[in-house]
Order: structure tokens, then C-alpha cells, then sequence
């Protein structure tokens, strides 16, 4: 039998490849059956059923997760807790005859109000857990207290859609790909060797009902030969889609055979596989000292304090990063102030614009179909992180309900760029020589995904002047298409091409990314409205003014959802406020943020078209609801194959009152990408962001009196000889 080498690179979508998973300290915990992936000597990639220790160059001490409590409402389930849901689970039909694969395992959160009436000392709010299992095709939402110790909740879920996929899916798709006997008659009538296979096993959306009742996923595939980056190699027009509950393929497209594999010259994107130096100065060494420390503390495990800020920070398996209970100091009086109850990106949207038989249901959502957090990778220190950070640990639950731990999942750090955070210079007045500046430092939590071929860097940065920055970043690689065109001079319509040629025989085909972001706003409390203010022209009369045309602020408070429904328009201008009517400055502002839009982009794909339809959150750039604990995921609660019958979109039909009430904010970040020729081996990082800015919350300048920076404060420092 020839020795298939598969490279499951989605697997770990997915997969997580080469994840260096952190050792318990408790012996019985060593046994833990999350699976770790690991390069051979060809970076292909192997499954060990046992969990290595860590790599070197882990980035902090260990910690013994064992041991760890909660200390706050919103604190994730520990290793006990997560332990003694599964022994409770286990006795409770229909979890008692074959304990099903768990596809998600967290902390169902307390009601809004106990956090909020929670403080520092108090009992913690009871325990629960929240747990989706497929059992027998039917979703089960499973609540189980851990305090009463016992199920108190088990919902079959009425909604389109599976829970997300795991990782035993993931094995399965790939054995039923590999005993397939067509797929190595094709791989090999196109010369590629079997042990220089690669496959990956992304979502197949849904297009219809020949594909209800049966849990779907396509598998891919590539040759690994003479490079790490077989994402540059497609086998063209060879796909499988694999029936998961039956275990067998469902379908089999199998042409462009007469596609060239693209080489594999100027794919490796390793340090160590490049053959010349780069064309370019070699930079120095940089790096930023604190002899004194960080500035900020992590009390907890999970209270970060920073200057004028406090919040909540935790890993998530399915929203990577969470950020609650923001709450900044105030200026003048020294009070902790409430910013926003919860921030998170709740899903991320990526859809391909070519519509062949090999590529059409490539439209992805990766955050519900897969979880961010789940392919959340350890972050590099100097290279993903400064040498100064601290990192945080991920607890999370594989499919057979045990605990296992995502190491150095997120950093957090000061930053410092050289930016300013206020100055003036008076010079032209005499008798007024004024130069004032102050620094800019900021603090910054930060994870990375890698979602197969892409990964995505999520940035929450706080300022001292109140605001919070959000940014997206996007590196990795591009999912292209092959051709037999090595160049465009024989192409005799490159517009009917899905893209431009980025290398040789690869089409860079054109995508777009939405990640649309949760904003539990609470602006000084949780009654708050949404007002729009609109920058309107106004024409001046005859002879009124040497002046044709001048700009109106008009505001106008959202009464529903209806009316907070945005679609951003260069020529309308607007800010987007969220407001406390009840608390008004000085001067009778009412307290609020607003919500200011950097580099977007809107989905202009049809509204009936079966990705969008399912993505429709996507349809506006802002919308605003009542809150509702059970509307946090964009995508609904099962995207896997869901048919869009439970989103935002859908929610926000009901056309809810949101004056003055507990609303949330939500805001989709976009990208168009028609990719080029710099975009290959591997993309440098392109970004997009949002700040959410205090508007009248202070009553003035809020870093007025921070004290400026001298030479005296600096460390004295040398070189090493």
C-alpha cells in the first residue's frame, strides 16, 4: 500500500497546524485528547493521538490551569468546572448510551443586570454552562448548572444550520477522501505523487435542498512537492464533497485536467528557503524598554488595568477575543464610567467571485462555521507581540468534552510609535512662546487566527483620551485558481477572468471580507438611544453673505431599528452617536461615544443570491438593536449550512422600539480584494479599523494635565559588547 502523507492543513482550519499545546501541571490532566498536528522533515503533516509538551520559546511562564477559580461573573469555565460538566453530561440521557461529539462547551454568561450589579468581594452569580451537541442530526442546546449540578435546560434547536464542525468531521472527510478510489486515479493521471498530497476540508455553504438533511463539506486539494506553501500548487477542478453522517462522497467534480499544477518556484515563504538576500537596507534592532515594568496589571486572570482604564478580557473558542465591562476613568471627578458592556467580533464573512463548479460555494463564515478562537494560533513573540507583553491562555473544550489549552492565544502590551497625542506650538503672536506636545502610548490587546490560507490579526487598542481603536488585519496567503496562462499576453479577455494573474498559471480571484463587529454599548448605564447626525448643505439667500452654501448639523434620535438601519454614504456625512439622555454635561450635552467608520467596503452581491441571503448582516454597515442575550452571532447561533433564517437581518425585522433603552451597536469592517502580484508567495498585512470616541462624555479635554516626557525618564541604555 503506498504511504499517503496528507497535509491537513484544514484541518485545522482549521487545523491548527503545528499548535504547541501548554502541559497542565496536574499529572491526570496530561492526557487530554485534543489532537496536535506537527511538520515532518517535508512539513508535511502528521496526527499524534498524544499531546506533546511545549515547544521552546514559549513566551511566559506556565500556569497551572488546573488549579485556577473564577473570580468574575464573566470569568470562562476552568478545567474543573469544564471536567465536571462532562461528568454531569454523562449521566444524562441522551448524552448516557454514546457520549456525542460537543461542538461548543462555554460559560452561559448571568443575566446582564446581576454582572451589573456585581462587585469585587460578592458571591459570584451561579455557574452554568452552555453546551451544543449534535445528537442523532438534531442540535441540542444544553444547559447545565453547576452549582445544582444537573441539566436544567436541553432545547433542540429550531433554526437551519449545524453547530460548528470538529475536529473528529475533519478526520472523517479526509479517511472518506482518502479510500476514495476515483480521487487517486485523478491524482495521479495528473502526476502528482499520492505521499505529495495535500487536502484541505473547507465549508460548502448552502445552495439548496438536494443538500438539506445531510451534513456536507468539500475537500480540496493540492501538491505539497518542493515547497511548505501548497496553497500555490491547486490541483484544479478536483473537488469532493463528502457526506459527514454517512460517511461516503456525495458528489465528485473532477475536470480541468488540462490545467497545469502551477510550480512550485518562489512559493516557500520560510526565512530559511529563501535563496538571496532581500534588495533593501537590513534594519537595525528597535525595541521599546520598561526598566519599571509594564504599566498596566492583569488582576484575576482576567481584570486589565491600564492608566484611566478597566475591563474584562477572556478567550473565546468561537469570537477569539472578548472584551467586557469597559469602563473608563473620568477626569475630573475619578469615577470608573461605563463604556460598553461587550465587544466582539461576531462573524466574518468571505465570499469568491467566480462561479464555476469548482469555486461557487466558496463564501465562507468562517467565525460560525469554525470559530476564530478554535484556530486561534500562539502568538511569536518580537515578531506577533513586543518582548514586553503578557499573554493569556485559552481553555477550551474538544469534541469529546475535555479541556484542553490554546497556549499564548492573546498579548497584551503598551504601544508606542512616536504618534502625538495633542500639541501646539504659538509663535506668531508676540509675546506668546507656547510649545506644548504630549506622547502618544496606548494599550493594545491583540489575537491572530489563521483560518486555513488566511490569517486574520484582531487589534483592541485603548486610549487615554477614552477611545477604543478596533483593527482587522489580513496576511497569509491567497486561494487562487489555476490556468494554463502564464502570462497575459495570450489572454484574449482578461475580464472574463476571475481575477488577475498574480504568478504563473494562478489566478488571484476576487473576494471580499466582512467581519461584522457586537457592540454592547453602555453609555453611563444601559438606557441609551442612537442618534444620527447628519452634516447637511444649506444654500444662503440673495445677498446674505458673500457665501453660495454652508454645512447644518441636524440630529435625529433612531425611534426602531428601521431607522438606525446605515448604509455609509461618502456624499451624506454623518456621525454615529450612542447616547445617555439621563446624564448630561455642564452644558446639557448628553453623555455618548460615537461610533466612527475608517476604510470599509458593502456587499454587492444580489440579495437573493444563497451566500448573501445567509450573510445578510452584511446588508447595512451599521444597525442597532434592543439587546437580546440570545443575539450575539451575526450569522445565528448554527451558520454550518444555516439558510439565513436566524441573523441580524432577521432579528431586525421585528422593527423593535430602541429609543432610551439597552441597545446594541453593530458595525461590519469590509474589504474588497482584487489581489496583484505583490500579494504573492504570502501578503504583506493589509488593515482596516473603527474607533469608538467619546463625544461630550467629559466635560473637557480628558488628558489636559498628563505631564509631558523628558530625557530624565528614559532608561540610560548601552549595547552589549
Amino acid at each position: 500500500m503506498v504511504k499517503l502523507t496528507f497535509i491537513v492543513v484544514s484541518l485545522i482550519l482549521f487545523f491548527i497546524l503545528v499548535r504547541s499545546w501548554l502541559p497542565l501541571m496536574n499529572p491526570d490532566l496530561s492526557t487530554f485528547s485534543q489532537p496536535n498536528f506537527w511538520y515532518n522533515s517535508k512539513l508535511t503533516t502528521s496526527v499524534s493521538k498524544t499531546r506533546p509538551g511545549s515547544g521552546s520559546g514559549s513566551a511566559h511562564k506556565s500556569i497551572d490551569h488546573s488549579t485556577q477559580m473564577p473570580r468574575h461573573p464573566l470569568d470562562p469555565l476552568t478545567v474543573n468546572e469544564i471536567e465536571r460538566v462532562r461528568t454531569i453530561l454523562s449521566s444524562y440521557p441522551p448524552f448516557t448510551s454514546s457520549f456525542p461529539p460537543i461542538s461548543s462547551l462555554v460559560l452561559e454568561e448571568p443575566e446582564k443586570d446581576r454582572v451589573l450589579g456585581w462587585k469585587k468581594g460578592d458571591p459570584l452569580p451561579p455557574r452554568r454552562a452552555s453546551v451544543i451537541a449534535l445528537v442523532n442530526g438534531r442540535s441540542h442546546v444544553v444547559t447545565v448548572d453547576l452549582g445544582l449540578g444537573r441539566v436544567t435546560s436541553n432545547v433542540i434547536s429550531p433554526s437551519s444550520g449545524y453547530p460548528i464542525l470538529g475536529i473528529d468531521d475533519y478526520y472523517k472527510a479526509l479517511e472518506v477522501t482518502l479510500s476514495y478510489p476515483e480521487l487517486k486515479k485523478s491524482v495521479l493521471a495528473r502526476g502528482v505523487a499520492l505521499a505529495d498530497l495535500a487536502c484541505i476540508a473547507p465549508s460548502g455553504g448552502w445552495y439548496g435542498p438536494n443538500e438539506e438533511g445531510r451534513r456536507l463539506i468539500k475537500v480540496l486539494c493540492f501538491s505539497s512537492q518542493n515547497t511548505s506553501n501548497f496553497y500555490m500548487r491547486p490541483i484544479e477542478g478536483l473537488v469532493l464533497t463528502v457526506d459527514l453522517d454517512k460517511g461516503e462522497v456525495f458528489r465528485f467534480s473532477d475536470t480541468g485536467r488540462d490545467i497545469p499544477i502551477p510550480r512550485a518556484t518562489n512559493t516557500d515563504y520560510r526565512y530559511a528557503a529563501q535563496e538571496k538576500e532581500p534588495e533593501m537596507k537590513p534594519l537595525n534592532s528597535i525595541s521599546i524598554e520598561q526598566p519599571n515594568g509594564p504599566s498596566f496589571s492583569i488582576e484575576d486572570g482576567h481584570v486589565v488595568k491600564w492608566a484611566n482604564w478597566e475591563f474584562h478580557l477572556k478567550p473565546d473558542p468561537r469570537a477569539g477575543m472578548v472584551i467586557s465591562r469597559a469602563k473608563v476613568q473620568d477626569s475630573e471627578t475619578g469615577e470608573l464610567r461605563n463604556v460598553m458592556y461587550k465587544g466582539f467580533a461576531s462573524e466574518l464573512f468571505v465570499p469568491y467571485m467566480d462561479v464555476d463548479e469548482c469555486w461557487y460555494f466558496k463564501t465562507y463564515m468562517d467565525e460560525g462555521e469554525f470559530g476564530l478562537g478554535a484556530l486561534a494560533t500562539p502568538l511569536v513573540p518580537l515578531n506577533d507581540c513586543p518582548k514586553y507583553s503578557y499573554y493569556m491562555d485559552g481553555v477550551f473544550v474538544g469534541s469529546d468534552g475535555k479541556p484542553y489549552i490554546q497556549p499564548n492565544m492573546i498579548c497584551v502590551f503598551e504601544r508606542y510609535a512616536g504618534d502625538i497625542s495633542w500639541r501646539h506650538t504659538e509663535t506668531l503672536v508676540p509675546g506668546f512662546q507656547v510649545k506644548e506636545a504630549r506622547r502618544k502610548v496606548t494599550l493594545v490587546a491583540r489575537m491572530a487566527a489563521s483560518v486555513a490560507n488566511y490569517d486574520y490579526i484582531f487589534d483592541w487598542e485603548f486610549q487615554t483620551d477614552g477611545l477604543i481603536s478596533v483593527k482587522v488585519g489580513l496576511s497569509g496567503m491567497l486561494m487562487v485558481k489555476g490556468t494554463p496562462y502564464e502570462n497575459v499576453y495570450k489572454v484574449q479577455n482578461q475580464e472574463e477572468m476571475s481575477g488577475p494573474l498574480v504568478s504563473e498559471n494562478r489566478i488571484g480571484v476576487v473576494h471580499d471580507h466582512f467581519v461584522t463587529f457586537h457592540l454592547d454599548m453602555d453609555v453611563d448605564g444601559p438606557n441609551n438611544s442612537f442618534a444620527k447626525v447628519n452634516l447637511v448643505k444649506e444654500e444662503t439667500f440673495p445677498g446674505e453673505s458673500p457665501r453660495k452654501s454652508y454645512l447644518k448639523v441636524k440630529r435625529h434620535i433612531a425611534e426602531t431599528e428601521n431607522d438606525a438601519k446605515i448604509k455609509l454614504k461618502l456624499y451624506e456625512p454623518s456621525e454615529f452617536h450612542v447616547i445617555n439622555p439621563s446624564k448630561l454635561s455642564r452644558l446639557g450635552n448628553p453623555s455618548g461615544y460615537k461610533l466612527v467608520p475608517g476604510r470599509t467596503a458593502a456587499s454587492l452581491l444580489d440579495a437573493f443570491d444563497p451566500p448573501q441571503i445567509r450573510s445578510a448582516f452584511t446588508n447595512n454597515q451599521i444597525w442597532v438593536t434592543p439587546y437580546n442575550r440570545s443575539e450575539q452571532w451575526a450569522g445565528g447561533l448554527l451558520t454550518y449550512q444555516s439558510k439565513g433564517d436566524d441573523t441580524l437581518a432577521v432579528w431586525s425585522e421585528r422593527n423593535r422600539p430602541i429609543k432610551n433603552k439597552d441597545i446594541v451597536l453593530w458595525y461590519t469592517v469590509g474589504f474588497h480584494h482584487i489581489p496583484c502580484q505583490e500579494d504573492f508567495p504570502i501578503m504583506p498585512t493589509v488593515s482596516a479599523s473603527f474607533d469608538i470616541k467619546p463625544v461630550n462624555f467629559f466635560e473637557l479635554n480628558p488628558i489636559l494635565r498628563v505631564a509631558p516626557a523628558f530625557d530624565n525618564d528614559l532608561p540610560v541604555c548601552s549595547a552589549i559588547k
